[in-house]
Order: structure tokens, then sequence, then C-alpha cells
């Protein structure tokens, strides 16, 4: 049965706003990432995207709606593809490596944004507990729940001093050499010293 040419043609508009929405989604993500929440304009993300502003309006509602759906495709997407075994590295190459695509840039988006409105720290704290306590599950002591913290916090200082403030050597560090020192030092952090014995 062949199919109506209508068929086709009600198919097209919706494709149509797929892409759309993609297209925001990509640039908003880079903006962010690059600017922070705050001087990411509607504007530029449009632009970026290559469409009319009130598309962005169309089909997010608003540019802090827009923000919480690019922290859910990158770090929630993060969270819920990548084991906890692979989650800290993971997340850190993709700061290291600055730009590899969307989802890896959901920390760097994080940190650009810190200092923006209620709403947005409220979101930021949401996700930064998430991925605090995935990474808690790497140990097996009892205060698992600061050691994911502590992974955390080291992993957004690091991402702060690249890619906010730029700080050298850091900054211009090879990837794979970061990755190598960082990651056994992790481990420790997360086997901890041996209990006392009693």
């Amino acid at each position: 049965m062949g199919q109506s040419p209508h068929h086709g043609s009600a198919d097209a508009p919706r494709r149509d706003a797929q892409g759309t929405r993609l297209l925001l989604l990509d640039a908003a993500s880079a903006l962010f990432a690059e600017r922070g929440y705050e001087r990411a304009t509607v504007r530029d993300i449009a632009a970026r995207a290559g469409v009319n502003q009130a598309l962005l309006f169309r089909y997010f509602g608003s540019k802090k709606a827009l923000f919480g759906e690019v922290m859910a495709r990158g770090g929630h997407e993060q969270l819920r593809t990548t084991p906890a075994e692979r989650l800290f590295e993971v997340a850190l190459r993709g700061m290291l490596d600055g730009g590899g695509g969307s989802a890896d840039r959901a920390l760097e988006v994080c940190l650009r944004s810190i200092g923006g409105s209620d709403e947005i720290a409220e979101a930021l704290r949401g996700l930064g507990e998430e991925y605090a306590e995935v990474l808690s599950t790497l140990a097996e002591s009892d205060d698992r729940g600061l050691r994911g913290d502590l992974a955390l916090s080291w992993l957004l200082g690091i991402g702060l001093m690249r890619v906010v403030v730029g700080k050298e050597p850091l900054a211009s560090a090879d990837p794979d050499t970061v990755c190598g020192l960082v990651e056994g030092a992790l481990g420790r952090l997360m086997e901890g010293p041996p209990e006392e014995k009693a």
C-alpha cells in the first residue's frame, strides 16, 4: 500500500522541529560551556543554531528551561550511560578535551554557570549530588559519602583551574598525563588507609 502525499508532509514539520530543537540544544550547550548561563544570550544561542530566537521560546519556553534540558541531556545522560568506575575519568576527560561533545561538557557548563540565579544554583547542586552519589559507590568504607564529595570536589577543582581560570601548566597539559596522575590518586582516595585494628 502506498503512502498518501499528506503523510510525508505531516512528518516533515515534526522532523524539522526535532532538528531545530537539537540545533538549539547543541548551540546552547556550547555557549553555556564557553560563557556560562548569564553571559550566553538567547540571541547568541539562536544565531549559533542558525534559527530565529522566537523558535527557542517556542520549543523551550525560556532560557532557564533550555539550560535545564542542556544539563539533563549532558550530565544526566553521562550518569545513566557511564559505569561508576569510569565516571570520574569520562567527566574529567570531557573537561580536559574542552568540547568533545555536548554530553561531555556538562560539568564545564556547571562550572561556568556557578553564581547564576537561585534556580540555576539548585539545578547545579542537584547534578553535583548525583555525580557524588555515583562516585561514592567506588568506596566501600562507612565514609563513602564524604569520599564521593571529595572526588567530585577534586574533579570540579581541576576543571575550574583548567577551563575557567586557565592556570598553567594545567591549562595546556596533555589530557592523558593529567588523567594518569589523577586516577592513581583517586584509587587511593576511594580505597583509603587500612582500618586500624583494635
